[in-house]
């Protein structure tokens, strides 16, 4: 799914409204080589050259992109004619809608949708693959969402796949490959971390860190957050937990994961449901607990 949209349009009376459009192309980005080019400073001029000629087109344009930085900041002082739209989460309200049309997925069609906004974020791509998982799962003894997000995570699933695509996708179009895995790494351990915090795990100077982390924020898997930085998709996060690391993991490891992350996600004082394959959980006393930390 597409983060971003933007529109471009050219109207006689400058409305900037298209009543009927004479036509529609939709552009799918799904090399982003337009901002690739932006990438390139000496490809700025072509880029400028070719934005004005869509806004001055009599053509209307969709463009869809899923690097929102970079088509924010392309267009953060593009011709007026163009609209950047950023594509919302799904609320609470849009999944029980969801959960309520699939037949017999679950009784407490409140309890499903707060479980299941709560694990995917409102992303609705990961929510209708979380029910479609759960609704094959129907009629077992672990049938939950918890569960459903455990199969979705298995190494041979198509669910972890396309997850494992897009991350590999977005770390090909940023820079420093290696550094930037190590990074990830780090905060798929433990997040939000100062920069000061990442250098020092990382062994790399400050200066050089920033960089990294500007990088990884420029094509949206790195957030910050008042100096913290974090995943930006929990999910994403998750994925590099189970998946990056020297051996495939078993079941027991994905069950184990997916417990923690869903103690963590799921609405505060419902317990995430018990997996048949779920390993051991953390004791309390192994769990982190955040005080004060250093803000650079």
């Amino acid at each position: 799914m597409a983060a971003a949209v933007i529109t471009a349009w050219s109207s006689p009376e400058g409305s900037g409204t298209v009543v009927a459009a004479r036509s529609l192309r939709v552009v799918e980005q799904r090399e982003s080589q337009l901002m690739l080019l932006v990438a390139a400073g000496w490809l700025a001029g072509v880029v400028a050259t070719g934005l004005a000629a869509l806004a001055a087109s009599r053509n209307r344009f969709v463009l869809t992109t899923r690097f929102t930085t970079r088509a924010l900041r392309l267009f953060r002082d593009a011709d007026a004619h163009f609209e950047v739209v950023q594509m919302p989460a799904l609320d609470a309200d849009e999944i029980r809608d969801a959960v309520a049309s699939a037949p017999g997925l679950a009784e407490d069609v409140e309890y499903a949708a707060r479980a299941i906004h709560g694990l995917t974020d409102g992303h609705a791509g990961y929510a209708r693959a979380l029910i479609e998982a759960w609704q094959t799962l129907e009629g077992r003894e672990s049938a939950d969402p918890v569960a459903a997000l455990a199969t979705l995570l298995e190494p041979d699933a198509p669910f972890a796949r396309r997850i494992g695509w897009s991350y590999e996708l977005r770390l090909h179009r940023a820079r420093g490959y290696g550094a930037l895995k190590g990074i990830l790494g780090i905060l798929a351990d433990d997040e939000p971390l100062t920069l000061t915090e990442i250098a020092l795990r990382l062994q790399r100077t400050p200066g050089s860190t920033k960089d990294y982390l500007s990088w990884l924020e420029d094509v949206d898997l790195v957030s910050v957050r008042q100096k913290r930085y974090s995943f930006t998709d929990p999910l994403v996060r998750l994925w590099v937990g189970v998946h990056c690391r020297p051996a495939p993991p078993n079941d027991d490891e994905v069950s184990s994961a997916v417990q923690q992350y869903a103690l963590a996600r799921l609405p505060t004082g419902e317990p995430a449901p018990a997996l048949a394959l779920a390993g051991s959980i953390a004791a309390d006393d192994d769990r982190k607990s955040w005080g004060i930390i250093e803000i650079d």
